[in-house]
């Protein structure tokens, strides 16, 4: 059996942070809930023209991002990088295939130079670091392995989690599971997410 756990995915957190940190209320179905962290305010502010914009950008760029979480890579591409030239529009087409979209080439590069993301993202990686299982008896994966069967058995091969608050559950793609920490941390939902999968 093989599982790949992503945990906090990048370009989903920054996401997660720019809604709450800039009072975002985007619309849209299967929006992630809330931070289990909430951020502080956006120390750089932004006017109501922008953030009107943000919020109709945001389910567009949630989607995107979730999309290429969940598509497996194809290992393929790491050869075609090596046979372009450096600064290439291939290379850089390619380049993007594998790291997916950028929430900065959509937001800007300087919102995210904020101190309030500085500060939640150190914050949020400590406290991901120390909460960490020391052996893997102890993974959510291991503790749930008869209810993970099946939903493997069904095609699960990634579990991705966000550090939201409310138990949520979404399935991308025929191989992935998006859920929240909190629903992966409490073996009732957990089992509850796997076993809406198969």
């Amino acid at each position: 059996m093989t599982l790949t756990v992503d945990e906090r995915p990048h370009a989903l957190v920054e996401l997660l942070w720019l809604r709450e940190a800039h009072h975002l209320e985007p619309q849209g179905a299967n929006l992630p809930p809330l931070l289990s962290d909430t951020p502080d305010d956006a120390s750089i502010a932004s006017d109501a023209a922008t953030r009107a914009d943000w919020e109709r950008l945001w389910p567009q760029v949630w989607h995107k991002a979730l999309d290429h979480v969940g598509r497996e890579t194809d290992p393929r591409l790491f050869d075609r990088v090596q046979e372009t030239i450096d600064g290439s529009p291939e290379r850089a087409a390619l380049l993007r295939e594998i790291v997916g979209p950028d929430v900065r080439d959509y937001f800007g590069h300087d919102t995210f130079a904020d101190a309030s993301y500085r500060k939640w993202e150190q914050k949020g990686m400590d406290e991901f670091i120390s909460s960490r299982p020391r052996a893997l008896e102890e993974s959510p994966e291991r503790r749930d392995l008869d209810a993970l069967i099946p939903a493997w058995r069904a095609g699960l091969t990634r579990i991705v989690t966000i550090p939201c608050r409310e138990v949520h559950t979404h399935k991308i793609g025929p191989n992935t599971l998006l859920v929240t920490e909190r629903t992966r941390a409490d073996t009732e939902s957990f089992r509850h997410a796997l076993a809406s999968f198969s």
